[in-house]
C-alpha cells in the first residue's frame, strides 16, 4: 500500500511539474526596455514538493488501518449534524456582525462588504435553481444583466427613482427566466447547461451590439443613486443632502453605509423568501424534482410548472441584485456580465454546498473577501484559488455544508447526510 501511495504521489508531482514549469519556473521582467527571462527553480520545486507531500499524506491518511472498516457515511453524518448545531449560533452571530459592520470598518471595508453581499444574494438566487430544483444553470449572469440594464434604462429614460425601478427590474429578469424556462423543459444535465450558457452569451452579445438601446460597449452612465425620503447622499453638506439635513460632516461614507444597508436588506429578503418557499409545497416539489423527475411525474407533480417557477424565482432575485449593482456603480457595461461571473456564482454555490444558505455565505466571504486580502498578490490569486478548489474537491466534495435538514419530519428532525442527497443531478 505504501509503495502504491509513493507511486501515486510521484505521478502527481510529475503532473504538477508539467503544469507549473512555465507558469512558475520562468518570469519575464522588463529591464532597460527589454524583456529578460528570469528562472525561478526554487519556487517551482517548492510547489512540486508541496504537491508530492500533500498527495502522499492524503493517501496514507485514507488508507490508514481501520479507516475502511469504520465507513464514511457515519463521519459525514456526524459532520452534518455538527455543522447544523454550529450554524444555529454562527448564523445569528454573522447577522449581528453584518448589522453593526458600518460602525467597525471604513469606506473600503463597506465597499468590500457590498460586493460580498451582492454575490451572497446571487448565490442564494442561483441556489434555488441549482441547489433546490437541481437544474444546472451556468448562464445565471444573463438575469443579473437584465436586471441591471432594465433598471438603468428605466431610471435614465423616465427619471424614476431607485425604489420605483427596483421591483420593475426584478419583474423584467423574472420574465426573462420564464421565457428561458420554456425551451429547456425537456432538457437535463449537460444539455441544460449548454442552453443556459448560450442564453447568457446571447444576452451579452445583444448588449454589445444593440447600441441604440444599450449604448454598446460604452454602456449606460449617469444612473441615479438611491435616496432616503428624497435626501441625496453626496460628498458635500448642501441643502437637500443627507449630511446637510442632519448636520453631519460631509463624507461619502454615508452613501457607502446606506448602500450597504440596502444590499443587506435585499440579501435578507432573498434568504427569507428562499427559506419560506422551501418549506411550502412548491419548495418540496423542487427538492423532489432534484431527487427524481420520473418519481415526480408518478406522484402527480406538474414538472413543467415546477421548473418554470424555479427559473422565474431565481431570475427575479438575480435581477434585483443587478439593479443594486447598477445603482452602486452608476455605470453598466457588457464587460461586467461575462461568463466568468456565472462561473464565480456557481462556484460559490457549489463550494458552500448545494441547497445550503449558510454555506453560500461562507463561500462568498472566502472567495470574494479572500480575493481582496490577496490583492497585493494578484499574480498568485488564480493559483491559490485553484488549489483551494482542488482541496475542497478532495476533502469536502459536496461543499462546506452539505447536509440537509428535512422540511417535514414525523418526530425529531435529524440531519440528512450528503451521501443520501442527489444534488444537481437533473
Amino acid at each position: 500500500m505504501r509503495a502504491a501511495a509513493f507511486r501515486d504521489a510521484g505521478l502527481s508531482a510529475l503532473v504538477a511539474f508539467g503544469l507549473f514549469a512555465f507558469l512558475l519556473g520562468y518570469r519575464m521582467n522588463l529591464v532597460d526596455a527589454k524583456l529578460v527571462t528570469v528562472t525561478r527553480p526554487g519556487l517551482l520545486f517548492s510547489v512540486v514538493a508541496i504537491v508530492f507531500a500533500g498527495r502522499l499524506a492524503m493517501l496514507l491518511w485514507r488508507d490508514r488501518p481501520g479507516a475502511q472498516a469504520r465507513g464514511a457515511a457515519r463521519p459525514m453524518r456526524q459532520f452534518a449534524e455538527a455543522a447544523t448545531r454550529i450554524g444555529r449560533y454562527l448564523a445569528p452571530a454573522l447577522l449581528v456582525v453584518a448589522v453593526t459592520l458600518p460602525l467597525l470598518v471604513g469606506r473600503y471595508g463597506l465597499d468590500t462588504a457590498q460586493q460580498i453581499l451582492t454575490y451572497v444574494m446571487l448565490g442564494w438566487g442561483l441556489n434555488i435553481v441549482v441547489g433546490l430544483a437541481g437544474l444546472l444553470d451556468v448562464g445565471y449572469v444573463a438575469f443579473y444583466a437584465v436586471g441591471a440594464y432594465g433598471f438603468s434604462l428605466i431610471a435614465t429614460t423616465y427619471g424614476l427613482g431607485f425604489w420605483t425601478c427596483l421591483p420593475l427590474s426584478g419583474l423584467f429578469a423574472g420574465l426573462a427566466g420564464f421565457l428561458l424556462g420554456f425551451p429547456v423543459l425537456r432538457l437535463r444535465g449537460d444539455y441544460l447547461a449548454i442552453v443556459t450558457l448560450a442564453f447568457g452569451e446571447i444576452i451579452r452579445v445583444t448588449l454589445v451590439n444593440w447600441t441604440t438601446l444599450t449604448g454598446g460597449a460604452n454602456g449606460i452612465s449617469g444612473i441615479p443613486r438611491p435616496t432616503l425620503f428624497g435626501l441625496k447622499f453626496t460628498g458635500g453638506a448642501a441643502p437637500g443632502s443627507f449630511a446637510g439635513y442632519f448636520g453631519l460632516p460631509a463624507s461619502l461614507t454615508w452613501r457607502s453605509a446606506y448602500l450597504y444597508y440596502i444590499i443587506l436588506g435585499l440579501a435578507l429578503l432573498t434568504n427569507w423568501v428562499s427559506v419560506r418557499v422551501r418549506r411550502q409545497p412548491l419548495g418540496r416539489a423542487w427538492e423532489a424534482l432534484r431527487e427524481d423527475e420520473i418519481a415526480c411525474r408518478a406522484l402527480g407533480i406538474n414538472v413543467t410548472t415546477t421548473k418554470l417557477t424555479a427559473f422565474t424565482m431565481g431570475a427575479t432575485l438575480g435581477g434585483l441584485a443587478g439593479a443594486f449593482f447598477a445603482t452602486r456603480q452608476g455605470l453598466v457595461t457588457p464587460e461586467s456580465f461575462t461568463f466568468q461571473e456565472s462561473a464565480l456564482v456557481l462556484a460559490i454555490v457549489v463550494l458552500g454546498g448545494l441547497g445550503s444558505q449558510l454555506g453560500v455565505v461562507l463561500a462568498a466571504i472566502a472567495m470574494i473577501g479572500g480575493g481582496e486580502l490577496f490583492r497585493e498578490f494578484a499574480e498568485y490569486r488564480p493559483l491559490v484559488f485553484g488549489l483551494a478548489l482542488v482541496t475542497m474537491m478532495i476533502t469536502r466534495p459536496r461543499g462546506l455544508i452539505s447536509g440537509r435538514t428535512p422540511t417535514v419530519a414525523l418526530s425529531r428532525v435529524k440531519e440528512i447526510s450528503a451521501e443520501l442527497v442527489a444534488e444537481g443531478r437533473a
